[in-house]
């Protein structure tokens, strides 16, 4: 019978046959060295539908200016970019900024941005009408878009979300 393993390290097939082993040594054990801290940091990038994440952005979108708008969008489509499903996106329009959540906007809105806010809230970021706008703007809520939620002041939306754990983004 033949021996097909040689244990002469430094043959060719000696040598290759030692390397595959011991690199298969490392990777066996790759999951039972470290601590138990390092595993549990793994488990919590695994994210199911519906839990909650750490990486949090409230961005203020308060200027109805084409380039600003287009800057913002681009911010928030890169963000969800890098992080995907392990990040929550809120976006608080008020003053000029709301115009992009009115069905019918008083000032023009591009529609190629109105495209990417609709396709934006399709991928899970919210948006956030800032009632105390609307009534100096003597709307109700009936004329916001209705993928869109009215808070009661959006600066007050700003704080509160700052305070269950997001960062405040404005530009």
């Amino acid at each position: 019978m033949t021996n097909t393993f040689s244990p002469n390290p430094w043959s060719a097939v000696g040598f290759i046959q030692w390397s595959i082993m011991l690199l298969l040594t490392a990777v066996i054990s790759l999951p039972l060295s470290g601590n138990a801290e390092d595993s549990a940091s793994t488990d919590d990038e695994l994210l199911f539908p519906g839990e909650d994440t750490n990486n949090k952005l409230v961005y203020q979108f308060n200027k109805s200016d084409e380039t600003y708008q287009l800057a913002v969008l681009n911010t928030i489509r890169n963000m969800l970019r890098k992080y995907g499903d392990d990040i929550k996106i809120v976006v608080s329009a008020m003053g000029s900024g709301i115009h992009i959540l009115l069905k019918e906007p008083g000032v023009p809105v591009v529609p190629a941005i109105r495209d990417q806010v609709e396709s934006l809230a399709f991928y899970g970021v919210e948006f956030h009408a800032c009632g105390n706008t609307l009534i100096t703007l003597h709307k109700e809520d009936k004329d916001v878009v209705d993928f869109a939620t009215v808070v009661e002041a959006g600066v007050g939306d700003l704080m509160e979300l700052q305070q269950q754990g997001y960062a405040y983004i404005s530009w």
